[in-house]
């Protein structure tokens, strides 16, 4: 059985644990990976938004870009948001989402990408 977009993110949504929901939440730059036809990796950072079940990002001429040109021949992305919270003792913490990415075209003519997760991992959040 095929789900679509909806279906699929109405799946994903109890996906992420409080913690990664509030850290995602808390957080507004992040880190997308695509992957070229050829296999080129790309990694570049985005603004994002996170409404709990998904997270969206767009940008300025954003289907004129590499990352948009490669997330349409290969709809699979990883994305990233992590920080070091002390380098002594070392203490880092992050999410990572892979997922499909799926472009919405706002009513105002915006292309908005929204990442569908299907795979969330999670690191340093704990107490």
């Amino acid at each position: 059985m095929t789900l679509n977009g909806k279906e699929r993110l109405n799946a994903a949504s109890q996906r992420f644990s409080e913690a990664e929901a509030q850290y995602l939440a808390e957080n507004f730059i992040g880190r997308i990976a695509t992957v070229s036809p050829s296999g080129q990796p790309h990694v570049v950072p985005v603004g994002y938004e996170f409404d709990g079940r998904s997270i969206s990002f767009s940008g300025r001429s954003l289907t004129k870009s590499l990352k948009y040109r490669n997330m349409m021949a290969n709809r699979r992305v990883a994305f990233v948001v992590d920080d070091i919270v002390s380098t002594s003792p070392w203490k880092v913490r992050g999410v990572e989402v892979r997922g499909d990415a799926e472009p919405v075209l706002s009513e105002q003519g915006l292309t908005t990408i929204r990442i569908i997760p299907f795979n969330i991992r999670s690191w340093g959040l704990g107490a």
